[in-house]
């Protein structure tokens, strides 16, 4: 098992920037990609971005451009920095670990992110 803990979320006003953060613990030797999703209120869950261990990227199109994803693997952690924050980035932020075998995603608790306009 992979247990994840999210923090950094806020409150932020239009352009600005918050920093999330996200520790791995357990089996973290069974995981390949982590990554950020996101849930806004009445909208289903989507992906944000992701970094495999070899440090490969990919970003939804929204973001592309501010938000940047990265990983200390010595630390089991992933962060997104995030700039230039629009209102409708507006959601609960979930970090999630990808099981290099099963492919299955395990989850964090999901941190706020509110920008306001």
């Amino acid at each position: 098992q992979v247990q994840l803990v999210g923090s950094g979320g806020g409150l932020v006003q239009a352009g600005g920037s918050l920093r999330l953060s996200c520790a791995a613990s357990g089996s973290i030797f069974s995981i390949n990609a982590m990554g950020w999703y996101r849930q806004a209120p009445g909208k289903q869950r989507e992906l944000v971005a992701t970094v495999t261990s070899d440090g490969s990227t990919t970003y939804a199109d929204s973001v592309k451009g501010r938000f940047t994803i990265s990983r200390d693997n010595a630390k089991n952690t992933v962060y997104l920095q995030m700039n230039s924050l629009k209102p409708e980035d507006t959601a609960v932020y979930y970090c999630s670990a990808r099981h290099v075998v099963t492919l299955q995603n395990y989850w964090g608790q999901g941190t706020q992110v509110t920008v306001s306009s």
